[in-house]
């Protein structure tokens, strides 16, 4: 009888080491976790409950402490907060999945072929709409007209958008619905005639003259816009991404689907500069749930380089005389910032051209008046004229840039702006020297939705196949740890929301990813080949790589 006593001490203090133990759901070990904190710590293991993370630290130490309903062996792959995208279209990426792809095309001729067969599958007086080509990547560059479309669809209206939705081609049968006429001007943009007719082409705000009378996508196509972008972001380790320029009627959709469960990606929604949105904005005031903040607003100072649309201090090297132009007067971002700053809201305004940018800081340092803690964001700040990078630092005023858009302009990017004027451009690593700090993004779908390749361009500032040898203007690359803060904890910071994502830390969400090789270590040419294992937001699975 005696000999039972250890027997039922043992049992009693292993019950006893159970209840001191503090309750969790998650036990994640034997990984790399790069925690992103403000050491830039390491850790083997961490535990989460509630789907917010309680420790980071060794597995042995979380394990005295912590009792797990579930554990997860990471053996030994690397650990990084759930990336953050700091500027894409998340729900017109979906979108464009329901409509012709032409990105990659390598002549007009090369989209006649696409349209002819994508139509064939259509109702008659079905629009045509298309996206993603881009001049620049054709033997010929000069942009195309609408000849062959009007003669393949005289009573079907199609417009093909260009990859940055600043330029289009409209048959004749879609300028007709939408009134369009030769000679016809407008604010910010270009109806491009020839020989007194119309060619088709419209630049920046002209592309609005048609798109405007497209019919407003279903209920059903935006539920599975939005469910075919989370999944492909999901798959890159995305777990937050900032969507630029919505409407207030796009983000009663995301805010429904996301309460009923349908939609779990976490969204920080810019609202579009237009009457209508400050209408509502005023009515509803800021949205904060743990899947939506809505309290910015995306504002457009001028086009694209690529078309030719920003606006530049002095003309454009391969087209004199020609400068670009501001999306809107003057006095339009004055007032605007002026509202937004009574509201208490965050401006974001897409600035490409040195002209657009210096119109944009103006404006900004007029209302922030110094250092502030209002983090306005200038959106691509794309060229800058070294005489205006001061005023992002004087004024904390936040760049947030899209690495591959330097790593896709660079072929040609001197060409627009002559060798000395292009030394400003892409310049990310002046621009985190003005703050001390940088978010990250895409601009998907204009660029890749590719986490791994803002990566690469950051860092190693070439392309694909490892060009230029030496990186483009690779002054201005990025370290990995800066790279990686910039799609993690300084996106967050950039949203107001660092507090609770962007790093691995005690009470932030339990947001991270799992990759099959170590960003910081990994071999520059290695990078791309980077694969996602696994993707988790708020302490559950939301991707497992197949």
């Amino acid at each position: 009888m005696m000999k039972r006593y250890p027997t039922l001490l043992l049992i009693a203090i292993v019950l006893f080491a159970c209840k001191s133990k503090q309750a969790a759901d998650l036990l994640v070990f034997n990984a790399t976790i790069y925690t992103v904190d403000s050491t830039f710590s390491t850790a083997e293991a961490m535990v989460i409950a509630d789907g917010k993370i309680l420790a980071t630290g060794k597995r042995s130490e979380l394990e005295a402490a912590y009792q797990a309903k579930d554990t997860l062996d990471a053996q030994g792959k690397f650990i990084y907060p759930g990336f953050i995208d700091a500027h894409a279209h998340f729900l017109a990426y979906g979108l464009g999945k329901q409509k012709l792809d032409l990105e990659g095309t390598t002549s007009w001729d090369d989209i006649i072929h696409f349209c002819a067969d994508f139509g064939k599958s259509m109702t008659p007086g079905e629009w045509l709409i298309g996206r993603g080509w881009d001049q620049n990547d054709w033997a010929d560059k000069n942009f195309p007209d609408n000849s062959k479309l009007n003669e393949m669809y005289p009573d079907r209206p199609v417009l093909l958008t260009r990859i940055d939705g600043h330029a289009a081609i409209a048959n004749a049968k879609a300028l007709e619905i939408a009134g369009v006429k030769a000679g016809q001007t407008l604010t910010g943009g270009d109806v491009v005639t020839k020989n007194g007719k119309l060619t088709g082409l419209l630049v920046d705000n002209a592309v609005d003259l048609v798109s405007s009378f497209i019919p407003a996508p279903s209920a059903v196509s935006v539920t599975e816009a939005l469910s075919d972008a989370e999944l492909d972001c999901f798959s890159y380790g995305l777990t937050t991404v900032d969507d630029c320029g919505l409407d207030a009627a796009s983000i009663r959709s995301i805010d429904s689907l996301q309460k009923k469960g349908e939609l779990n990606m976490r969204i920080y929604a810019m609202l579009s500069d237009n009457p209508q949105n400050f209408i509502w904005a005023k009515q509803n005031g800021k949205i904060k749930t743990e899947h939506l903040t809505v309290s910015s607003f995306k504002v457009y100072a001028d086009g694209a380089l690529g078309s030719r649309g920003a606006c530049l201090l002095q003309p454009y090297s391969d087209k004199p005389g020609w400068s670009g132009f501001l999306l809107s007067q003057p006095a339009h971002f004055d007032s605007v910032a002026s509202m937004i700053k009574d509201m208490g809201w965050q401006m974001c305004t897409h600035a490409i051209g040195d002209s657009g940018n210096r119109e944009t800081l103006n404006v900004y340092a007029k209302y922030l008046k110094g250092k502030n803690d209002l983090r306005w964001r200038v959106e691509h700040a794309q060229v800058v004229s070294p005489a205006d990078f001061h005023l992002f630092g004087d004024n904390s005023i936040i760049p947030s840039v899209q690495p591959t858009h330097a790593t896709s302009d660079m072929y040609w990017a001197a060409d627009r702006l002559g060798g000395e004027r292009v030394k400003g451009a892409y310049a990310y690593k002046q621009l985190n020297d003005q703050n001390g700090w940088i978010p990250l993004g895409t601009d998907f779908p204009v660029e890749n939705v590719s986490t791994f390749k803002t990566f690469y361009a950051a860092v190693a500032r070439k392309d694909g196949k490892g060009w230029p040898e030496n990186g483009f203007q690779k002054e201005n690359a990025l370290s990995r740890e800066e790279t990686l803060r910039g799609m993690t904890i300084w996106a967050a910071r950039a949203n107001f929301e660092e507090k609770e994502k962007g790093s691995l830390e005690k009470g932030k969400y339990a947001d991270f990813v799992i990759l099959d090789q170590d960003l910081m270590k990994t071999n520059e040419k290695e990078l791309l080949q980077t694969i996602v294992l696994q993707t988790w937001l708020g302490g559950k699975k939301v991707y497992e790589k197949k």
